[in-house]
């Protein structure tokens, strides 16, 4: 069967919402045949179009699929002068948002509601969740941002984030083309060099959805909000039973973070990919397989059909 990864498919709509301060935020719905509803938010830089394999695969299991691309990337417009760079003055917007929009989602759907994010989004669900702004179900969160990778470490890559921000123009790109000291960009992804050109393709279809570095205040914040995420103490109070899909070669995020902060959560599972990039989903068949019947099996177990 091909993979449905180039193209909108025909039984979805793309839509916008208005957010409360009439922001324009792109969005993804495809119905299901009954079985629950999925709010699948992506990462930074990301659009929802990366994961149209994923949302098909829970399509096909009787799943609505729904996502939205965050204001400032994707379809949804930018925050900062350049449009080629990720920039925000806070996160506290993007939670707004999806505590706004869960709430007129879920008003309109049966049976259970899962919420899902990868990296940037697995932050911003998580943290929505232990501020009381969102309950899903049940919650899976792949490869969450909840440490940064730093060749300084954290503590001094968010210090030295907050004072160049303060220096200058704090939306200038933190810095240009690829990530400093990275392998090449397709290795810090993915090894499926197939799934990673559909990034390219959609780009190419419509080159208003690239996004490029982030701003020197994104890195302030992504900083800063992580670490105090890793000391709430309300994320031992979170009801939601939560499935962590953690990469350990993860070259962007710390996995190590991800799996200290998500043990302190009373109902949570951590699955380790030893062989995976940052995108797991996104990932060669071997492993992404994986993912998706863990995916598969956490769900049937934690938020089982009505």
């Amino acid at each position: 069967m091909p993979r449905v990864a180039r193209a909108i498919p025909p039984d979805a709509r793309v839509t916008h919402w208005r957010a409360a301060d009439g922001w324009a935020v792109r969005r993804f719905d495809r119905d299901g045949a009954g079985r629950g509803a999925i709010l699948f938010q992506a990462g930074r830089a990301d659009m929802f179009e990366k994961y149209l394999e994923c949302f098909d695969h829970w399509h096909a299991a009787g799943w609505s699929v729904t996502a939205f691309d965050w204001r400032g990337q994707g379809g949804s417009g930018r925050l900062g002068a350049d449009p080629h760079v990720g920039h925000c003055a806070s996160f506290a917007p993007w939670i707004d948002d999806l505590a706004d929009f869960w709430r007129d989602w879920r008003a309109e759907r049966a049976g259970p509601a899962v919420l899902m994010g990868h990296s940037m989004g697995g932050y911003l669900a998580l943290r929505a969740m232990v501020e009381g702004r969102v309950a899903p179900d049940a919650a899976v969160l792949v490869a969450p941002m909840l440490g940064l990778r730093s060749p300084v470490g954290a503590r001094i890559g968010g210090l030295a984030a907050r004072v160049i921000a303060a220096m200058g123009n704090p939306a200038r790109a933190a810095w240009k083309g690829e990530r400093p000291g990275a392998p090449d960009r397709r290795a810090l992804l993915t090894g499926d060099s197939d799934r990673y050109d559909d990034e390219a393709w959609w780009f190419a279809h419509d080159p208003s959805l690239k996004l490029g570095p982030p701003s020197w205040a994104w890195l302030a914040q992504a900083f800063a909000g992580t670490a105090a995420l890793r000391a709430d103490p309300r994320l031992a109070r979170v009801a939601t039973p939560v499935l962590t899909l953690v990469a350990d070669r993860d070259a962007l995020v710390d996995p190590h973070a991800a799996i200290a902060t998500t043990a302190r959560l009373p109902d949570a599972r951590t699955i380790r990919f030893p062989d995976a990039a940052h995108e797991i989903l996104r990932e060669r068949d071997a492993v992404r397989d994986r993912a998706l019947a863990a995916i598969d099996t956490f769900l049937a177990e934690r938020a089982p059909a009505a």
